[in-house]
């Protein structure tokens, strides 16, 4: 008697049919076909896959379970918890063959979160794009029905999945190989850097972007100012879950105590802004010397008139208000002998955020600038 495999043994099997068949789908059903290329390409929502994988793996897990039923909210024999499947062994694939999807849950989504009835094709679940529900729907509807084995699906999900992550290696690679033909050319000015990452601000889903901008500086000159970046903390993580006192937190050498903190704000400062960073700095663990917005909106100049009365109040720390553009202007002129240091910089942390704080998109827009940059394009 064969023994059951655990769910790790079935995602090795997945992951190794799906390798051997990388150029040659194992669907022959076109309109399924479709509907997995669609779920997995969606980049604009990565929710879809992960359900997807969530609720195959139950099924082969549990060939009893119903595969569109993955809440114990049902409270039927047949119904399963994907987001326990999601959480405890679809992450960590999807971490060790870096497949592109986001790092977190597909079932704490507003979509997904919250249900207790079967995910049929009759109830319309409200997300965008509408689509890619719709065909997630359908294809667990399909494995539902014996139209295809949860175990084929499965397979070819990953196989587009891995030709989609060998596509963006390639793609990004070419780049960079292309920048590296460009060494040994007149390094850009300051002036320019400005203008190539102004360029990058303004492309849609920037908002990680002033963060590596300021995190990129002291990873140039830190060493010189006797400064250190404390490593960046997650995109999403709010400051009273990691314990943070800002987005880019800086430290003296040979001390872990963070001396000044920086906020990023994709918007104006507002002096309720300036209220909560006092709330911050009273109850913080150390002296803080500096707390600095850096935004990429307008400077109110009430606000930055309010933050400053407060240097006494608070016992010597200052707060101020940046502009992000100006904050990277100057830094540039006064450290104008290592700007390509600071680009070289601010390019390796672009490229090696996670692409759910900075787009696959966003990465190559960067380099493509860059390459135009330099090339004289």
């Amino acid at each position: 008697m064969t023994m059951p495999q655990t769910p790790e043994q079935i995602l090795h099997d997945i992951y190794t049919k799906a390798s051997v068949t990388l150029h040659k789908t194992v669907v022959s059903d076109t309109v399924i076909r479709e509907r997995v290329d669609y779920v997995c390409r969606c980049m604009s929502n990565r929710a879809g896959v992960r359900l997807l994988m969530s609720c195959l793996l139950g099924k082969l897990d549990n060939p009893k379970v119903d595969p569109r039923k993955p809440y114990t909210e049902i409270g039927t024999p047949d119904s399963f918890s994907g987001r326990t499947y999601d959480e405890q062994y679809i992450i960590s694939f999807i971490n060790k063959h870096r497949l592109p999807c986001n790092p977190t849950t597909a079932f704490l989504t507003p979509t997904l979160r919250n249900i207790d009835h079967a995910l049929t094709t009759d109830k319309e679940l409200v997300g965008r794009p509408r689509d890619l529900y719709k065909k997630t729907l359908e294809l667990l509807d399909d494995v539902a029905k014996n139209r295809v084995a949860a175990d084929v699906l499965f397979v070819e999900t990953v196989r587009v999945l891995l030709n989609l992550r060998d596509e963006k290696l390639a793609r990004m690679a070419s780049l960079v190989d292309a920048l590296k033909r460009t060494e040994g050319a007149l390094p850009l000015s300051s002036e320019a850097i400005v203008s190539l990452i102004s360029q990058h601000l303004t492309c849609k889903n920037a908002s990680r972007l002033p963060v590596i901008v300021v995190a990129a500086a002291y990873q140039a000159v830190g060493e010189r100012l006797r400064e250190w970046a404390k490593p960046l903390n997650s995109h999403n993580a709010a400051d009273l879950q990691t314990g943070s006192v800002g987005d880019v937190e800086i430290c003296l050498i040979g001390d872990d105590s963070v001396v000044t903190a920086y906020e990023m704000k994709m918007k104006r400062v507002t002096n309720e802004d300036i209220d909560a960073a006092i709330t911050k700095i009273a109850t913080a663990s150390n002296k803080i010397h500096n707390y600095i917005f850096i935004t990429t909106d307008k400077i109110d100049q009430d606000v930055a008139e309010y933050a400053a009365k407060f240097y006494e109040e608070i016992g010597g720390t200052e707060i101020a208000i940046l502009d992000c553009i100006g904050f990277l202007r100057h830094f540039l002129h006064l450290f104008h002998r290592v700007r390509v240091d600071y680009l070289n910089a601010y390019q390796t942390l672009v490229l090696n955020e996670p692409d759910s704080a900075v787009s696959q998109t966003l990465k190559e827009a960067f380099l493509a600038l860059r390459l135009a940059a330099e090339s004289g394009e």
